[in-house]
């Protein structure tokens, strides 16, 4: 029999504890912020797109995105970049280990995370192959934030979750085969394409929103 002075206390506790169960199992809360990767730009300075050839299903199945594309950018050089952009409420289904859907079939490695060249404040997942003559490399962005630590991002947001609507996380994957080893990743036609398609998806205007 628990005594009557603690009946407040514990209704209340109650209460916070039933919050994330009403906001994520019965009112499945979100924010929509507008943005769509759709809208980032078909032409990125020199380079021009195609868009693959993937099944309309296929962003939904792999990483629960109703907003993705993949495509295929061509600069001047004839350098050829895949660009995936994804868009998702579960954020774990874009940032563990996409680089095994994306690029499937090849092995790959980490080599180490660095700052995209005049952006330090973006942080870039790298992998190669052991001839490093494939390069990918990948950005996250969260609440207008980018994500250096998925794990670290990971317990955060599910404080986060206890109170708050889930935000989408943004998968910015861009992959160049038949590079040179000394590629150096700054100077690669791999991060200049993805700075452009960041700067692309920020710059989204209320009137592109709307």
């Amino acid at each position: 029999m628990i005594s009557t002075r603690y009946a407040t206390p514990v209704i209340i506790l109650l209460a916070l504890a039933l919050i994330p169960t009403i906001l994520h199992n019965y009112i499945d809360a979100k924010i929509n912020d507008g943005k769509s990767v759709h809208n980032i730009a078909v032409t990125l300075n020199d380079f021009t797109s195609m868009p693959s050839k993937r099944n309309t299903r296929w962003g939904m199945d792999i990483f629960g995105s109703e907003d993705w594309f993949e495509r295929d950018y061509k600069n001047e050089q004839s350098d050829k970049v895949r660009l995936f952009t994804a868009r998702a409420y579960n954020h774990k289904r874009l940032y563990h280990h996409p680089e095994l859907a994306l690029t499937h079939g090849h092995s790959l490695s980490k080599q180490e995370n660095l700052n995209l060249s005049g952006y330090p404040e973006i942080p870039v997942h790298i992998f190669n192959n052991d001839n490093k003559s494939i390069l990918v490399a990948y950005v996250l962005l969260y609440n207008n934030e980018f994500v250096e630590s998925p794990i670290k991002h990971q317990l955060g947001d599910s404080l986060r979750l206890l109170v708050n609507a889930k935000k989408p996380m943004t998968l910015f994957y861009a992959s160049q085969l038949g590079l040179s080893p000394d590629t150096q990743f700054n100077q690669s036609s791999v991060a200049s394409l993805l700075s452009l398609a960041i700067q692309s998806f920020q710059s989204q205007t209320k009137n592109q929103i709307d």
